[in-house]
């Protein structure tokens, strides 16, 4: 149903403290974090648009940037990564090749969107190629050096080569099993007899003269190339020998050990956690009492197990993969343990938009990262998430095992809108309920969505009518502030809640856990060019330099 509703955000100005908190503590080299690197400020109304629920939202944020930190996610097309990156780039060099950077970053405060950084790294060669070369050795280290050869190999064969490649892979097989269904058809018709028309008339003998010089030309052609391959075959093969083997061998990977049938010598403590991932079946068929005491060893804090490079919505995808789930148990376990090494995610709560509109992997992701926060935060808001509905309600996460919980978060009621300041009342009623104190109160409200909301007010007069109305309310039960929201997008989409200097709200997307970092440490989150600014704050992105 259309909506008359503007979804603006908490006001700007009413928080002068926290503005000016944010512009000392979090903006680095930027005395103005929404004119960046000294670019005009020339006020202009923002744009609005429709979402695909019929309500009014913004087109952008004012901030080149920041549309591109927010709006770039892994089902964003590469045409539009570009788009973004030319207009970002325009608006500021040196944030752009920052932000490009933090789509590789599988560390830190990174996105772990390699494909994606892939499309921007072919533009800024093909029109910044000065400052691609000059970082090469950087940009290398927010991912690893295999990178730069990738990179190569997209510029030689096309950017698309790899779904080209995907797309003839799959079409290959379609036809072989197509021409399999075909030859069995053919001889059930015939009954397995060969059918020989005597009628044909025989080829004239000067045709198969031409036929035959043909066939010598094209095998003397097909000898010559395949000497070739084979001297390409053979330099190959002493790389692989010579050199590979014995760094393999040296690093302990396990396919080391698989391809030479060494199960029983195979270091479990040593499987990255992509390559556990992926052949957790073959160490449970070939070694099943070996890895099964390594499992329960890692699961009494005796092993060590590798979770670091999966992003969250990739262990629970692998729950189902036929052991039960349980390296995905230890895994999650695993990374939640590292997760709180960082820092606390202090009272915290999910709003979980498991709609129609985000089937598939956004939905994965949705499901990942609601139960994470729900289990980084504290009592009385620890395991518990928010539905995405116009009468939201709180639910204590059910189930005992990962899979068991992430179920019943794909099943909760969901009803396609979101009235914000229904779940402002319910925090506020559950606060109460408890005897909350102050520090007990909800910091942060994560939304996990798409963004193409129904409505997050339900007043025509917008946002700032119901933060008001909000802030009378928990003044009224004691509470001096009102929590902050964390927009976290997680589909392509143009739509855009709030604009670049709203205070108290925060726009981050992607995939990736790194991201939670930003808000793990005590204090306000400003606005969302503060907290652009922090995920490319670190000593890494200190080192690149814009050249052309």
């Amino acid at each position: 149903m259309a909506s008359s509703v503007v979804l603006l955000g908490p006001p700007e100005a009413k928080r002068k403290s926290r503005s000016a908190a944010a512009v000392s503590s979090g903006h680095g080299d930027h005395p103005n974090p929404h004119r960046v690197a000294g670019k005009r400020s020339t006020v202009t109304k923002p744009e609005l648009a429709w979402t695909e629920n019929g309500s009014r939202t913004f087109k952008a944020t004012g901030n080149p940037c920041l549309d591109f930190f927010f709006h770039v996610v892994p089902s964003t097309p590469d045409e539009s990564v570009v788009k973004r990156a030319r207009k970002a780039w325009k608006y500021d060099p040196s944030t752009t090749l920052k932000l490009i950077c933090n789509l590789r970053g599988v560390r830190g405060t990174g996105k772990c969107n390699k494909e994606k950084f892939y499309a921007a790294a072919l533009w800024l060669h093909e029109k910044h190629p000065i400052t691609l070369a000059r970082n090469v050795r950087t940009i290398a280290e927010f991912g690893y050096f295999k990178d730069l050869l990738e990179i190569l190999y997209r510029l030689m064969k096309g950017g698309d080569v790899r779904d080209v490649a995907r797309s003839e892979w799959q079409g290959r097989q379609g036809r072989k099993k197509q021409r399999t269904t075909m030859r069995t058809r053919k001889k059930r018709r015939t009954g397995g007899v060969v059918v020989v028309d005597k009628n044909r008339r025989p080829v004239p003998r000067s045709v198969r003269i031409k036929r035959n010089q043909a066939k010598v030309k094209a095998e003397k052609a097909e000898a010559s190339a395949q000497r070739k391959e084979k001297k390409i075959s053979e330099a190959r093969d002493r790389l692989r020998k010579e050199v590979l083997v014995p760094l393999r061998r040296a690093i302990k990977l396990p396919e080391v050990y698989m391809s030479a049938r060494q199960w029983q010598q195979l270091p479990y403590d040593r499987v990255p956690s992509v390559a556990m991932k992926n052949y957790k079946l073959h160490f449970t068929r070939h070694d099943g009492k070996r890895f099964g005491k390594y499992l329960e060893d890692a699961k009494q804090g005796k092993g060590k197990l590798a979770a670091g490079a999966l992003l969250p919505h990739e262990i629970i995808a692998s729950l189902k993969h036929g052991d039960g789930g349980k390296v995905a148990e230890l895994q999650w376990s695993k990374m939640g343990e590292d997760m709180a090494k960082i820092g606390k995610l202090k009272n915290c709560i999910a709003v979980c938009d498991v709609s129609g509109s985000m089937s598939g992997e956004p939905m994965e992701v949705c499901v990942a990262l609601g139960l994470l926060i729900s289990e980084l935060s504290e009592d009385p808001w620890k395991g518990k998430v928010i539905t995405f509905d116009s009468n939201p309600q709180l639910n204590v996460i059910e189930g005992e095992s990962l899979l068991e919980k992430t179920d019943f978060i794909r099943m909760m009621n969901w009803g396609g809108s979101t009235d914000f300041q229904k779940v402002f009342d319910r925090i506020l009623a559950t606060a109460v309920r408890n005897g909350a104190s102050e520090e007990q109160m909800v910091n942060k409200v994560f939304v996990f969505s798409d963004m193409e909301l129904n409505q997050a007010s339900s007043h025509d007069e917008g946002w700032e009518t119901d933060y008001e109305a909000i802030q009378r309310k928990f003044r009224a039960k004691g509470f001096s502030r009102v929590p902050e929201i964390v927009f976290w997008n997680l589909r392509d989409s143009e739509a855009t809640p709030v604009q670049a200097k709203q205070s108290g709200v925060a726009l981050v997307s992607g995939y990736s856990k790194n991201l939670v970092k930003l808000f793990m440490e005590e204090g306000e989150i400003g606005d969302p060019v503060s907290i652009m600014l922090k995920a490319i704050s670190g000593e890494l992105y200190q080192r690149l330099v814009v050249c052309d």
